[in-house]
């Protein structure tokens, strides 16, 4: 039982929120560690209910598991079956025990040769799911980064504050940047309005999309670990252009549903800033040089 055997506790807890959810008495029955992860533990869990994905932590904000499962309900409502987002079958918050978070299990399965196509088709669904503001129901987490999900009807202004102000800000309590720099991105803040499109719609988003974030399971490719709000669909381009991993199939077959403006990969690096930067929050290092070459390319 591994972890298990020194954490009863969350044995008991995880027991006690399953047979809640499932109206039945699960007992686990053995779980196997998984890797991969850089912020939480995993481990797949066999019951006398089926086989589960447990993620948990003791040591991370204590709304983090709430705040995803919350993303995943949004992410599996948007979807519409057409991409797999995993059921979401117990949560917990962080307090004196650790927070964790039960989904359904998802079997990883092999690319069938059209899994780019699917993701593709499946994400610009998504991206036609609307809201009446920018942002989402409470403030969430990109990784182990408080994001401002406060709701606004304008997209620059939520963009420029609840973006890049805020993130700016939460660099100069921790990884404080030299006035020079600082006066570089206010001047690339004030300029938002005229970067970003005016007539923006809020759709929701993955907010985390990378490579990693994505798999390919026996019933297609499926979506976790999201950092979901309502945004400019470009905001998801962001993120998704930055380490690679998509393919000229995604694109095509996204395009297909819901095309992309032309001239999106103009401010592709501007959206690109905000992760640029939340790297350099959480690691240091070159980041900060990198970030600073996007914000005075748009200025």
């Amino acid at each position: 039982m591994n972890f298990f055997q020194n954490n009863k506790t969350i044995l008991k807890e995880v027991e006690s929120h399953l047979s809640e959810k499932l109206g039945a008495d699960v007992k686990i029955q053995s779980s196997d560690f998984l890797g991969g992860g850089c912020i939480n533990h995993a481990s797949k869990i066999e019951t006398n209910a089926g086989t589960f994905f447990l993620k948990w932590n003791g040591n991370c904000m204590a709304d983090m598991f709430l705040r995803e499962a919350e993303s995943l309900e949004e992410l599996r409502k948007a979807a519409n079956d057409q991409l797999v987002v995993p059921e979401v079958f117990a949560v917990k918050k962080v307090d004196a025990s650790p927070g964790f978070l039960v989904l359904k299990y998802l079997e990883p399965g092999y690319d069938a040769g059209n899994s780019d196509e699917i993701l593709g088709h499946g994400l610009a669904t998504i991206h036609q799911y609307t809201a009446g503001k920018f942002g989402f129901y409470h403030d969430n987490y990109c990784g182990s980064t408080t994001q401002n999900n406060s709701p606004k009807t304008n997209w620059a202004e939520f963009f420029r504050d609840n973006r890049l102000g805020f993130l700016l800000n939460l660099i100069q309590k921790e990884r404080p940047l030299p006035a020079g720099e600082m006066q570089v991105y206010d001047r690339l803040l004030n300029k938002i309005p005229e970067l970003v499109p005016k007539d923006s719609v809020p759709v929701l988003i993955h907010g985390d999309l990378w490579s990693g974030n994505y798999m390919n399971t026996s019933s297609g490719p499926a979506l976790i670990d999201p950092a979901s709000y309502y945004a400019d669909r470009e905001m998801e381009m962001g993120i998704m252009t930055m380490f690679g991993g998509f393919s000229q199939q995604f694109y095509h077959a996204y395009n297909e549903v819901n095309p992309l403006p032309s001239e999106w990969r103009e401010r592709n690096r501007l959206y690109q800033l905000y992760h640029v930067l939340n790297h350099y929050y959480l690691f240091g290092g070159g980041y900060r040089s990198q970030a600073l070459q996007i914000a005075k390319s748009y200025i």
